[in-house]
């Protein structure tokens, strides 16, 4: 069964993408630009039937609703909350083949309203940059929040993860009251703990630590109710950059430098100059012939602490049998003198 569909200007149902088009514009925007919108149900969404989408088609524009992008790798789900704004292609063109055998699947966790960016409107689209140049700040806007969720994924504590989370999301659903921010979504433990990468006992006992300090409340039904303050402000020390210590990218010699020496394939592929190339080679040479001497000296110094050793273990034996002899010859001596006398 095909969802419910109709036909409206784009401005009309999303109208920030007409922020910077003047009356006029603005107007022939609305006539030009008709999508389809389409009303989608909760419960899982199969995307499979959406691969036959033309190379031209731009996408889905989220106008209204929440879903869930839910990214299946060996034991765990991963889940990104998408909403209102968000442009969405779940399908690939071109497949790329996976190295990762994961597998993605969406559900609607509430009714979604959708508009079709097809060939046409993407066509109508090339005489609105300014439309065009809103929807891509949009999707660099997706990366950014994926970006801050990997982050709070990292944190060390499962409350902080948590914590951080609530404020983030509070930051597209929040609504301020009397009582605090109230976040208007039924998340239960479990989407939490795939939201921030935890278990779900471990997210039940952080949730329970939060309510005691006051952070967070679970409402009557089923939303949550943030009494804090903000939290996710960087640390001091994570300022100071920190470069690599190695060359990020390992050198790959080329069939050519077979018999090269890695210092030199390395010189070869970072694209200088000759002389350049001539010096940091020379300069090379050099720290190779003295490596090698200071190998050579190294084992020289084994060898004669080798023998050292073997001349105070010897030397050691002697004074051993000396002090045995000399022991002997005054027992003997002791002996007679007791016998004489």
């Amino acid at each position: 069964m095909r969802e419910p569909q109709r036909v409206a200007p784009l401005l009309d149902v999303d109208r920030d993408l007409g922020q910077f088009l003047d009356g006029a514009r603005a107007d022939q925007a609305r006539r030009q630009l008709l999508v389809r919108v389409r009303r989608l149900p909760p419960g899982p969404w199969n995307t499979a039937r959406l691969t036959v989408a033309e190379p031209g088609h731009l996408g889905l524009l989220v106008i209204d609703g929440v879903m869930a992008r839910e990214v299946l790798a060996a034991d765990v789900i991963s889940t990104e909350l998408i909403g209102s704004g968000e442009l969405l292609r779940p399908w690939q063109l071109a497949p790329d083949p996976a190295l990762l055998k994961v597998s993605v699947r969406w559900n609607l966790l509430t009714e979604a309203r959708v508009a079709v960016l097809d060939r046409r409107v993407a066509v109508a689209l090339g005489g609105f940059p300014e439309i065009t140049s809103l929807l891509v700040e949009r999707m660099t806007a997706r990366t950014q929040r994926l970006a801050v969720t990997q982050a709070i994924s990292q944190l060390n504590r499962v409350d902080q993860r948590l914590l951080t989370l609530f404020w983030h999301l509070a930051e597209r659903w929040g609504r301020m009251t009397s009582g605090g921010v109230s976040l208007p979504l039924t998340l239960s433990h479990r989407m939490l703990a795939q939201l921030i990468g935890a278990r779900r006992p471990t997210v039940s006992t952080a949730l329970g630590e939060l309510a005691r300090k006051g952070e967070v409340e679970r409402q009557d039904d089923g939303s949550w109710l943030l009494k804090g303050e903000p939290v996710g402000e960087p640390a001091p020390r994570n300022a100071r950059l920190v470069p690599p210590r190695r060359r990020f990218m390992a050198a790959v010699a080329e069939p050519d430098d077979a018999g090269v020496a890695p210092g030199e394939a390395v010189v070869a592929s970072a694209g200088v100059s000759p002389q350049v190339r001539d010096d940091v080679l020379a300069r090379l040479n050099e720290v190779r012939g003295e490596s090698e001497r200071i190998r050579e000296d190294l084992r020289s110094g084994f060898v004669a602490a080798a023998e050292l050793c073997r001349r105070t273990a010897e030397l050691r034996e002697r004074r051993r049998e000396a002090l045995s002899d000399r022991n002997r010859r005054a027992g003997d001596v002791g002996g007679r003198s007791a016998a004489s006398a």
